[in-house]
C-alpha cells in the first residue's frame, strides 16, 4: 500500500542510540532476513515518504553500510548520547534543508519491527484527508510512535530536550488524531527482547 502522494511527507527514522541495554547494536540486529534498519528504513520509503531520513550516531559502519541500497540521506547526530530529541533535531533541520516546501515528517524507530509500510501509509493517507497537527499511534498501551507531525510543528520539534523524545509533543498537545494498531509495537532495547523477538520469527 503506498499513500496518496497529495501530501509531500518526509520520514525520519531515528536509529541512532548506542544500544547500551542489548550490548551490541539494535540496529544490525536480524528480523525475517534483515536488519531492522534496513526493514525501517524501506517500511517509510515503500509507505511513500520523501525523502527519507535515517539519523545515526551510535553505529556509524554499519549503519551506513546497511543503507547503502536505499534512497536514504544518513544523517550523523554527534550528540545522539545526549536523548532522542538531538536525534529529532539534526533530522528535521536536514529534511528543511533538502525539502523546504515539506509537509509534514512522519517519525519512527529502529527497533520496531513490526511496523509495516502498510501501517505508515494510513498516517499519510489520514493527513492528506483531514490535516491534522499530530496523529499518533495507539497501540493500546501508549500514544507514541510512529507519529505524523505537519510543517507547523517543526519549530517545536527542533526544541525538545533529553530522551522522551517526540512523545513529549505528544503528551502535551491535547488535539492529537490516532491510528490505532492491530498489536503492542513493543521495542528491542534488552536482551529478553531480543529472545522474545527471535521466538516470534520461529512461530508458524
Amino acid at each position: 500500500m503506498t499513500a496518496s502522494k497529495s501530501s509531500k511527507i518526509g520520514g525520519l527514522l531515528l536509529a541512532a542510540g548506542g544500544s547500551s541495554r542489548l550490548g551490541h547494536p539494535k540496529q544490525l540486529v536480524q528480523y525475517q532476513g534483515e536488519t531492522l534498519i534496513h526493514r525501517a528504513a524501506k517500511a517509510l520509503i515503500d509507505a511513500g515518504c520523501s525523502p527519507v531520513i535515517a539519523v545515526i550516531g551510535g553505529e556509524i559502519e554499519g549503519s551506513t553500510a546497511e543503507l547503502k541500497d536505499l534512497p536514504v540521506q544518513t544523517v550523523l547526530n554527534p550528540e545522539w548520547h545526549t536523548g532522542m530529541s538531538s536525534s529529532i533535531a539534526s533530522g528535521i533541520r536536514r529534511l528543511i534543508e533538502i525539502e523546504p516546501q515539506i509537509r509534514g515528517v512522519l517519525i519512527t524507530l529502529c527497533d520496531q519491527p513490526d511496523v509495516t509500510a502498510h501501517f505508515l501509509a494510513c498516517f499519510i493517507n489520514q493527513y492528506s484527508e483531514e490535516q491534522q497537527d499530530i496523529i499518533a499511534t495507539d497501540d493500546g498501551e501508549v500514544i507514541g510512535v510512529p507519529a505524523l507531525f505537519s510543517s507547523g510543528l517543526f519549530d517545536e520539534l527542533l526544541l525538545l530536550k533529553g530522551d522522551k523524545g517526540a512523545r513529549q509533543l505528544i503528551r502535551n498537545s491535547d488535539k492529537v488524531a490516532t491510528i490505532q494498531a492491530d498489536a503492542v509495537f513493543s521495542d528491542i532495547d534488552t536482551q529478553e527482547d531480543l529472545v522474545r523477538l527471535q521466538d516470534d520469527q520461529q512461530l508458524p
